[in-house]
């Protein structure tokens, strides 16, 4: 049997038991949080710019860059060389591969840049998670202005004819997308990086 000076003795130690494993949880969880490292993905069609966007943050902010163009398998890249688009089921491994990059990157504290079209609402969920913190920008442009840029460029494997198939397949952010920001496309993209660090110094993402 306990005594009484026993009893209380017990009951003191299990409470300071209880109160160091809340603290220790506490602390584990805050240090999960500052480890898990913030993804920003800059989205739009083809030939809008996402990889100069996204170079010019990763240029300010030394995170780590992706570029969603690598992560295609070498069938969706012949596919849309020959002037073919691509499907939902052509770009649901493309989506995965990133998204686990992601996870993988985010997960040791880095900080991720990438640069992904993303054009529908549900390639934009396959990209979200919990364990990290994720914005988009979205780049919005003209079918005119963003054709020009796209007949201007050399060397890459989507062609200038495959960009209204891009517009037919956007499905541009609405209000329910609260992680997503806005930047009007003109002419001149510097300015349009400029915007690009003001909305972020507003987001907290520099």
């Amino acid at each position: 049997m306990f005594s009484s000076g026993q009893f209380v003795g017990s009951l003191d130690f299990l409470c300071k038991e209880t109160a160091f494993r809340a603290d220790y949880d506490i602390f584990e969880r805050q240090k999960l949080e500052k480890m898990q490292g913030k993804c920003i993905i800059v989205m739009g069609v083809s030939g809008c710019g996402k990889s100069t966007i996204a170079k010019a943050i990763v240029g300010r902010t030394g995170a780590v860059f992706l570029e969603g163009d690598d992560f295609h398998s070498k069938e969706n890249i012949a596919k849309m060389h020959s002037g073919h688009p691509l499907n939902d089921q052509d770009r649901a491994g493309w989506l995965a591969a990133i998204h686990d990059k992601i996870l993988e990157l985010t997960g040791a504290g880095k900080e991720v840049i990438v640069s992904c079209s993303a054009l529908k609402k549900s390639y934009r969920d396959r990209l979200r998670d919990p364990r990290y913190p994720i914005l988009f920008i979205y780049l919005k442009g003209s079918f005119s202005l963003i054709h020009s840029w796209m007949v201007a460029r050399k060397g890459h494997f989507m062609p200038a004819k495959l960009l209204k198939s891009q517009f037919d397949t956007l499905e541009e952010p609405d209000a329910t997308e609260k992680d997503i920001v806005t930047i009007h496309l003109q002419p001149n993209l510097k300015k349009e990086i400029h915007q690009v660090f003001d909305r972020l110094r507003g987001r907290r993402y520099i």
